[in-house]
């Protein structure tokens, strides 16, 4: 008999709750959204019609960071608040984008470009918005997490294992507590007082699900997880990576493995597309993004569109204003991101 699989209503919280239709109208706080300005040239927020008294520009994700700046409306940028953008002025103390090592490079090789990344020149911002509609709806996966749910329920000692490449890693996230797992974990932490969850890091840069299956006893099966987070696909789609019917035996055989030697159940991650100037990335991203969710149907297995959200987000957004390194890793927004993909999760 085949298995009936529960549709899926995967995607992005975009505020700190998912709204309805009832608040779609209601001003909604986004806190610590990232970008990068040009010389003089607007950048576009998430959301317009934003409440000029509410922003907030800093240097540092979080507010109260030793090395914070707090830039000054007219002094270092203008707002339009209708469009939704910010605009550095000449003399402001806002590093200009235009003066980054890869600002305009097509097809680059990174390694030929020493200093390269762009977390020296993010501003993040926090700001009210009436245009704050969200871009999902929670996804109801419970179907996929029974034992998840009855652990942390019951309470006691939890294990959140993250494996993966260097995005699972924690890749250029300004501080641990920024990670999407840390963040995560967190939440549920929130959701359910009683457990005591711990985060365990067994993802490593580079890895593709090829060397990633290499680690899996070390990483994985001997580490006694109660939910492992899976996030493999960057290193896969470049060039001279993973093919997608491999990627797609591989995760597979991930899947089984952790199934068969562990108690644990899996939440699949897709990913986001990297630098489109990359010489390295084979620009299918949405390939393997379309392969992890075949896997994820196929195998019963919950299942985080993060590849889905980060689109949407850049509908509107530029994609270096939520690059740590410029290529291929998130920064602390982007980290969010994943953490709200994670969080629309409903078990």
């Amino acid at each position: 008999m085949k298995m009936l699989i529960p549709t899926r209503i995967a995607g992005l919280l975009i505020l700190v709750l998912c709204l309805t239709p009832a608040h779609a109208e209601e001003i909604n706080q986004v806190h610590g959204e990232s970008l990068v300005l040009v010389g003089t040239e607007p950048a576009r927020l998430w959301f317009p019609k934003i409440r000029p008294k509410s922003v907030s520009v800093r240097s540092t994700y979080e507010p109260d960071e030793d090395t914070t700046i707090q830039y000054e409306l007219g002094k270092d940028y203008t707002l339009d608040a209708t469009a939704g953008t910010l605009t550095r002025t000449p003399d402001s103390r806002i590093p200009d984008f235009s003066t980054n090592v890869l600002y305009g490079q097509q097809d680059f090789d990174h390694s030929k470009f020493p200093g390269f990344g762009n977390t020296a020149f993010f501003v993040f911002v926090d700001y009210k918005t009436k245009a704050g509609t969200a871009l999902c709806a929670p996804s109801d996966q419970a179907a996929f997490l029974p034992k998840t749910r009855a652990k942390l329920t019951k309470g006691g000692p939890f294990k959140l294992l993250v494996f993966g490449d260097s995005i699972s890693a924690g890749g250029d996230a300004t501080k641990v507590s920024h990670r999407f797992q840390q963040r995560y974990a967190k939440h549920l932490a929130e959701q359910f007082p009683k457990a005591e969850i711990t985060v365990e890091n067994g993802a490593t840069g580079g890895d593709s699900t090829h060397t990633g299956l290499q680690r899996i006893e070390d990483k994985v099966l001997t580490r006694s997880p109660d939910l492992v987070l899976v996030g493999f696909g960057m290193n896969d789609h470049n060039i001279n990576g993973v093919a997608p019917d491999k990627f797609t035996e591989l995760l597979t055989t991930i899947i089984n493995q952790i199934r068969e030697r562990t108690d644990a159940e899996i939440i699949l991650l897709s990913t986001f597309p990297p630098n489109p100037d990359w010489k390295h990335s084979s620009h299918r991203m949405d390939v393997y993004a379309a392969a992890t969710q075949q896997v994820a149907d196929e195998q019963s297995t919950a299942y985080a569109d993060v590849y889905t959200a980060w689109m949407s987000v850049l509908e509107r957004k530029d994609r270096h204003s939520m690059l740590g390194n410029n290529i291929n890793h998130p920064n602390d927004f982007g980290h969010w991101i994943y953490a709200e993909v994670l969080k629309s999760i409903r078990f």
